[in-house]
């Protein structure tokens, strides 16, 4: 399978499965080493990178909600040189292409990180992360930087901002929108009594944001893949965003609270999904176990009359 998740240009991103985490999810590629099996997904996108390294956030860095959690981390990161330095190898050894998420800033930043970034092979393209605050023009004046590289550019529009920059966004040379950052919001922190701001994630969103790419497929260009982010826990919330418009989808929250469910969406997504005998007890198969590696674990061939079960 050839998915080609940004516009067809000289140079565009093609993977082999429609699901990759979202950015800040697996960390650089070596947080769930040895859990996920990073084959099978169609990409990785790295944690948010600036220019210059940031500190965590202070204070209240997570609440939990009735349906999700609030998080404010602050975006942590030792700056681009850095992470270039430290994990450059690493992605070099990955069977996938790498994404990197440049957080916009200012457009001299912007500019910068674009050229140091077309020298580095091993990153296949970058995500532009767009923040809550940026005034339509702002956020135009870095695409318009970001785009000036040679690798495809995907840019993450805000939520709030996400129907009045879309087309604008495009326009300036993305090659993907990514639909979207997760909302921001309040809550009270049970343990110091205050209230505290971050991003919200949980399968609540996931109704919002299906809208937001259903409606924008037909607002903009078809050439213009849209990549469908926010609060997908299950294989079926994946092929929802497909239905709506979506080329390709990106997994958050649902992998911390279970490491193998994004292994398994992507399995699902990518054809992969091993079949069983119709009459097989439970404790017969493993859903996460695809055809290669039960035959690679002499696992009994399975029947030709086998039915699929995803």
């Amino acid at each position: 399978m050839a998915i080609e998740i940004t516009r067809s240009r000289k140079y565009s991103l093609i993977v082999s499965t429609p699901v990759m985490p979202a950015a800040g999810t697996l960390g650089f590629a070596d947080s769930y080493k040895g859990i996920i099996d990073y084959a099978k997904l169609g990409a990785l996108v790295t944690n948010p990178v600036t220019i210059d390294a940031w500190n965590p956030a202070a204070g209240t860095r997570m609440i939990p909600l009735d349906a999700g959690v609030l998080l404010h981390t602050g975006l942590p990161n030792p700056g681009l040189r850095k992470v270039i330095g430290r994990y450059r190898k690493t992605w070099a050894n990955l069977p996938i292409p790498v994404i990197l998420h440049l957080v916009g800033t200012t457009v001299q930043q912007v500019e910068q990180a674009s050229i140091l970034l077309d020298e580095v092979d091993e990153v296949a393209a970058v995500e532009l992360g767009l923040s809550d605050d940026l005034s339509e023009m702002d956020a135009l004046a870095l695409v318009r930087a970001a785009a000036k590289m040679e690798k495809p550019l995907l840019v993450r529009l805000p939520f709030y901002e996400c129907y009045q920059f879309a087309l604008p966004v495009a326009e300036a040379g993305a090659d993907a929108l990514v639909l979207t950052a997760a909302p921001r919001g309040t809550a009270r922190d049970r343990h110091s009594g205050r209230l505290a701001s971050g991003r919200i994630y949980g399968p609540l969103i996931k109704p919002m944001i299906l809208r937001m790419v259903g409606r924008l497929r037909r607002q903009i260009p078809e050439d213009l893949p849209i990549i469908g982010c926010g609060g997908i826990h299950s294989p079926q919330d994946a092929r929802d965003y497909i239905e709506a418009g979506a080329v390709a989808v990106q997994v958050d929250t649902a992998t911390w609270a279970q490491p193998k469910m994004l292994e398994r969406i992507a399995r699902d997504l990518g054809g992969w999904i091993a079949t069983r005998h119709k009459d097989a007890l439970l404790d017969e198969w493993n859903p996460d176990m695809g055809q290669t590696e039960a035959l690679q674990r002499r696992v009994p061939p399975l029947n030709a009359n086998s039915d699929t079960t995803r």
